[in-house]
């Protein structure tokens, strides 16, 4: 039974806390990914997300996120926090992140900006959430749960970014620490993850432009993630483009400006592999509100 134990275990908590947070939408949560993108906007922005992974299939993650974030005026700062909650299976986990930026001017337009992110995790596991076949067994009932277990972080990144491309190097949680230990072995532990993102803007018409946008991230211990995505804005409107997470997902995206301060994203990943045999998909829903619609100093077109 203790075997059983440590496999629940391992599918809870392990599945994702060898793996950060995962947006479909990543270029629209940059600052989740990126401590740098801190106030790069422009303006202060205020962004909120649901995600819905594995539909269908019991105990798969769910995710929350918003996060808020500005540039100091007249100054070469940027400043954020932000919100992640990630519900999957017994486990909770809840990470709170300030994010500081400090940027500076380049040439032919492009800005360096660095960035610092510093982050409490509280990580709690409920061992009664346990559907059990024998509700009296004695490896599993002695189990203590595990609320609200403080773990510090921090996390660095580079941003270099123009009106029309940016490039993006970070590191968001840098130290390694054990998430459950169960005396005997460690099931779980949060180990570093090193992203990269790049995307850029065409002008395929006076009121079309095309964005392709990749987003690679490394772990150890897991394969190399690839995310390749499309995306059109038409009319500086309407958006709606695709993605495709190397040998893991299809996915559909839409966007629409609802009105100079406010945006709606979403989107829906079909799975690739054999675990689309056990769920319909995953939806994402984010909103994004900018509380100064002084966007002459946005860059344009709206797209990161």
């Amino acid at each position: 039974m203790r075997r059983k134990l440590l496999f629940v275990l391992l599918f809870t908590i392990s599945a994702y806390s060898q793996q950060d947070s995962q947006f479909t939408q990543y270029m629209y949560n940059t600052i989740n990914v990126n401590p740098a993108y801190a106030g790069s906007r422009g303006v202060a922005s205020v962004f909120l997300l649901h995600r819905t992974q594995w539909v269908g299939l019991d105990g798969a993650p769910v995710t929350n996120t918003a996060s808020f974030h500005m540039p100091i005026q007249d100054s070469k700062w940027g400043i954020g926090v932000s919100v992640i909650n990630d519900r999957i299976g017994i486990s909770d986990e809840n990470a709170i992140s300030a994010d500081f930026s400090y940027t500076l001017q380049l040439v032919s337009n492009f800005r360096l900006s660095f960035g610092l992110k510093s982050t409490a995790n509280l990580f709690s596991v409920d061992f009664s959430r346990l559907t059990l076949r024998d509700p009296g067994d004695y490896a599993i009932s002695q189990q203590q749960n595990i609320n609200n277990q403080f773990r510090p972080n921090i996390g660095a990144g580079i941003y270099v970014h123009s009106d029309k491309t940016y490039l993006g190097l970070s590191i968001p949680a840098l130290l390694e620490t054990k998430r459950y230990d169960d005396n005997i072995s460690s099931v779980a532990n949060e180990k570093m993850h090193l992203f990269f993102i790049a995307g850029t803007v065409f002008d395929l018409k006076d009121n079309i432009q095309f964005k392709p946008a990749l987003l690679t991230k490394l772990v150890n211990g897991a394969p190399l993630q690839v995310d390749l995505s499309g995306n059109f804005l038409i009319n500086r409107q309407f958006t709606i483009g695709v993605a495709y997470r190397w040998d893991a997902a299809f996915t559909a995206m839409a966007g629409f400006q609802i009105s100079n301060p406010w945006y709606i994203g979403y989107s829906y990943d079909m799975e690739a592999t054999q675990l689309a045999n056990y769920n319909s998909g995953t939806h994402e829903l984010f909103l994004r509100y900018e509380l100064f619609s002084n966007y002459d100093r946005i860059v344009s077109p709206r797209f990161f």
